[in-house]
């Protein structure tokens, strides 16, 4: 399959402690791949590098074929990159389609009519509504998004993401915090949306992880220790001792 995101020899050091280090790997288009890791291996300093919130002090990243390492976040973001956050960060006193409104305004890079109500823009709540479909939450559209659940919350996370419709989603952890049934349920939510979409995710629920990934690729202290298809990653002696535990119970 062909190459959606080439990365090559990524390196980014805070200080002493090196994060990620001369990280290679790739994302073919259509694929899910994962990356997971213990704690402190270097995901979501990946993820924030992949998305332009953090600059990486050498190597590259190659999106579609386009050299992005130095483009900024909002650049990539209209190339078709999407990042979802560990922490869910939404506008609390808004409804569910308020929000993902100014995502899709976010992604237009415009602001409709200045003087027009933002409820009348259709370029806007169309597109907005749709997103929430997509994701389950079309009957919560009204709803403000403080009185939504903590999984409802990612979800509307998950709909401002795909707002823009992105050639590549960035998934940092989308089922932290979430209860069986919650996790179940995104689990679910991911596999539809994986017919559509190429998506990195980076999850510590390992089930989840095995469940969905095309390929995994795994992160101890910064660097890239195994990356292959699931069966073989589940069977690798080197992961199996630095992450799966020795009897490689996932």
């Amino acid at each position: 399959m062909t190459a959606l995101l080439q990365v090559d020899r990524l390196a980014k050091r805070f200080g002493g402690i090196v994060a990620t280090d001369d990280l290679v790997f790739e994302v073919a288009e259509g694929e899910l791949h994962a990356v997971i890791g213990p704690n402190g291996a270097g995901k979501t300093t990946l993820i924030a590098q992949l998305s332009g919130q953090l600059t990486a002090d050498s190597g590259s990243i190659r999106f579609a074929g386009t050299d992005i390492t130095r483009v900024p976040a909002w650049r990539r973001s209209h190339l078709g990159l999407a990042r979802s956050f560990q922490i869910t960060s939404l506008f609390p006193d808004l409804s569910a389609l308020d929000n993902v409104a100014l995502a899709v305004q976010a992604h237009a890079g415009h602001s409709f009519h200045f003087w027009r109500k933002a409820s009348l823009e259709t370029g806007l709540r169309q597109p907005a509504r749709a997103a929430l479909e997509e994701v389950g939450l079309a009957h919560r559209a009204d709803a403000r998004a403080s009185l939504l659940s903590h999984g409802e919350h990612r979800l509307l996370e998950l709909a401002m993401a795909l707002a823009g419709d992105p050639r590549l989603l960035l998934l940092d952890e989308p089922m932290a915090g979430l209860g069986p049934d919650e996790s179940a349920r995104m689990v679910d939510m991911l596999r539809r949306l994986k017919s559509r979409y190429t998506i990195l995710l980076v999850e510590h629920d390992m089930e989840a992880v095995f469940a969905l990934a095309d390929r995994i690729t795994v992160l101890v202290y910064g660097r890239v220790i195994a990356s292959g298809a699931p069966d073989a990653i589940r069977a690798d002696a080197q992961v199996r001792e630095a992450y799966l535990g020795e009897d490689g119970d996932v």
